[in-house]
């Protein structure tokens, strides 16, 4: 019998010697374009006792050399629910500000700063500097971006439609959409392409592997006040804090945003169920735009890996099972993400995602600029399942 190992089918990887230092580059570059930091400006970085603190070091060094300031306010972790009075006055004085804290996207002060103009980088994704090191970190952000544009292209204009989920487990779940609502979502800088932190009141994420959501409340202008038309089944494969797949179908059913049964009957369905009943969904359909993201990977918050989602629900009570399992999530215990790595999504009558495959990867104006980068089919498909 011959042995599994005497069978070479595909080349050894490349020896460190030979690509490192440029592969390190290419995250270099990406690292400085993302944080435009410009002299004379006051940086503030929210962080936590848990970041790797050679990130701090990382963009304070960049700040220096750009002639910035930089202050550095840190919490015991990241689950930071909402701006502490204390750092207000700080926030308030800030031109840029890098943080780790949970808050930074929907705290009313946060958003208040950023409609004046303040620009934020968030870095639920770059905790360690060893992340420099990773094929997500050295992927072209313009891609990114022209990823989302190319996404953001296929809702349907002028009209209303519904952005619909579905999947082979029985995954049926829709989202209403108004012209209003849909031009108000996609002109965020997410949302155009705008993947560096360059643009007043801009809020980019790093590493650049997070895209903009698929459908949240920017939608309605952050305003919890405003329902918007949901309803539906959503079969998840998996979940954060959940050390592998489901095994059985479990159901997560919605009345309008509100979770309203979670049917089956295994440990992990009566988890969800106890977890969930009562939660409200905040984002339909957390995207990844990052084609080197590693797809089953979804800690902290779901895979990155285009055409891979996540649904948030804020719970209605913080969740036992989440601390125990959790504890130092980057997250508090009343937020939980569902994932689904192969969904099916349409907006109207166009198809953004196909089994899980962001269509966008093969649209034209993408594959053009990728391949200014090298060979567009290995930059974007390379790796995609």
């Amino acid at each position: 019998m011959i042995s599994p190992s005497a069978f070479v089918g595909l080349p050894p990887p490349l020896p460190d010697s030979i690509v490192q230092t440029k592969h390190f580059f290419q995250a270099l570059d990406n690292f400085a374009k993302v944080f435009a930091i410009k002299p004379g400006e006051r940086v503030l970085m929210l962080t936590d006792q848990l970041l790797d603190t050679r990130v701090v070091d990382a963009v304070v060094g960049l700040a220096k050399a750009r002639g910035a300031q930089v202050r550095v306010y840190t919490e015991p972790n990241s689950r930071v629910t909402a701006v502490p009075e204390p750092v207000k006055g700080l926030l308030e004085q800030a031109d840029f500000v890098v943080s780790t804290w949970f808050c930074s996207i929907e705290d009313p002060f946060c958003i208040a700063m950023r409609k004046k103009g303040q620009r934020w980088v968030k870095i639920t994704y770059f905790r360690n500097l060893d992340l420099l090191h990773t094929p997500q970190a050295r992927f072209p952000s313009e891609i990114v971006g022209a990823l989302c544009r190319a996404t953001a292209k296929r809702y349907p204009k002028g009209e209303h439609f519904d952005l619909h989920f579905t999947d082979s487990r029985g995954t049926d779940f829709r989202i209403g959409f108004t012209p209003e609502t849909r031009d108000t979502m996609l002109s965020s800088n997410r949302w155009r392409g705008v993947t560096t932190a360059e643009e007043p009141g801009c809020y980019v994420h790093y590493l650049p592997t997070h895209g903009p959501n698929l459908w949240d409340r920017t939608a309605v202008r952050n305003d919890h006040s405003v329902k918007t038309p949901m309803s539906g089944v959503i079969y998840p494969q998996w979940a954060v804090g959940f050390a592998k797949p489901f095994e059985e179908r479990i159901a997560v059913r919605f009345e309008g945003e509100y979770v309203s049964a979670v049917e089956g009957s295994s440990d992990e369905a009566k988890i969800l169920r106890d977890m969930l009943v009562g939660g409200r969904m905040i984002e339909g359909g957390g995207c990844g735009f990052n084609p080197k993201a590693p797809r089953h990977t979804i800690y902290p918050a779901g895979s990155n890996a285009p055409g891979a989602l996540h649904f948030g629900i804020d719970l209605a009570k913080p969740n036992d099972y989440i601390r125990r399992v959790l504890p130092d999530w980057e997250e508090p215990p009343v937020h939980m993400d569902l994932v689904c790595l192969d969904a099916t999504v349409t907006a109207g009558p166009n198809t953004l995602i196909d089994q899980g495959f962001l269509c966008a990867l093969r649209d034209p104006e993408v594959v053009e600029i990728a391949t200014r980068y090298g060979d567009p089919v290995e930059l974007l498909e390379a790796g995609v399942d």
